[in-house]
């Protein structure tokens, strides 16, 4: 009886073609994506044994390894798997009153001033070399981060935000999150990075800007103590040297108009 190959099989290879290109492109930036191909390359392999040359004593060994390999995915990828379930349970559902806002006229121009006075804080600290971390959340909620910090509360204004990241202040060193368009905590503590492709001059807020965003899809925005410079972390890859102008079209399109 030959093979039969219908509609309902191009379904089931196409979205296993797309699971795959999602988890890649989770995992892309970051150490697990060569764990990822060095999987996908014994998946390979193991078909191949077993299916098509049909090897049994070598089938068996690479069955066994097969059956436990699901535990070995789960320790390995932990941070990914935390960060692909907080996404399923992100906000996207809110995206909908966000869009009646818009059309009502009522967020644009609120956006645009939380905007301006965020650059407008990270503009003025870069002149000052005043070292900040601000990670503004997307869709993954950063609530788990607030208790480690002071919660505030506050409406975003580059006074208040410049005045928390004075070097004399006792909250300067920890990091800023922003959510639903407010300052919620500051002085919080976040994972740090553990990639070993960082370069050694970056200190540890940019290794704690791209921790948080290699768990989450929130943005981190960093500036320099040393250098003053202006650095943008998303999705576990960090831009160096970014302008103010560069941030502001970064925050728009990422951040206040989704």
């Amino acid at each position: 009886m030959g093979l039969e190959f219908g509609l309902k099989d191009i379904i089931d290879i196409l979205l296993v073609t797309f699971l795959m290109y999602q988890t890649f492109l989770l995992l892309k930036g970051t150490n697990a994506v060569n764990i990822f191909f060095g999987i996908i390359a014994f998946v390979i392999c193991w078909f191949i044994i077993s299916f098509v040359l049909k090897m049994e004593l070598l089938g068996a060994i690479f069955d066994k390894i097969m059956s436990v390999g699901v535990i070995a995915l789960i320790v390995i990828f932990q941070n990914e798997i935390r960060r692909f379930f907080s996404l399923v349970g992100s906000k996207q559902n809110w995206r909908f009153i966000k869009w009646v806002y818009r059309k009502s006229g009522i967020m644009p121009e609120l956006e645009n001033f939380a905007i301006m006075q965020l650059v407008l804080a990270c503009r003025n600290m870069s002149r000052n070399k005043c070292g900040a971390l601000i990670v503004i959340e997307k869709n993954a909620t950063l609530s788990d981060f607030f208790t480690t910090g002071e919660v505030v509360k506050a409406n975003i204004n580059s006074r208040l935000i410049e005045n928390l990241f004075f070097k004399n202040s006792p909250l300067h060193d920890g990091a800023m999150i922003i959510s639903d368009k407010k300052i919620m905590a500051v002085g919080c503590i976040l994972p740090v990075s553990q990639n070993q492709n960082i370069s050694k001059r970056l200190g540890l807020r940019h290794r704690a800007a791209l921790g948080v965003t290699e768990r989450t899809d929130a943005t981190a925005i960093v500036v320099s103590e040393e250098t003053g410079r202006i650095s943008i972390a998303q999705n576990g890859r960090l831009t160096v040297d970014v302008s103010a102008e560069q941030l502001e079209r970064l925050l728009s399109k990422e951040h206040f108009e989704n």
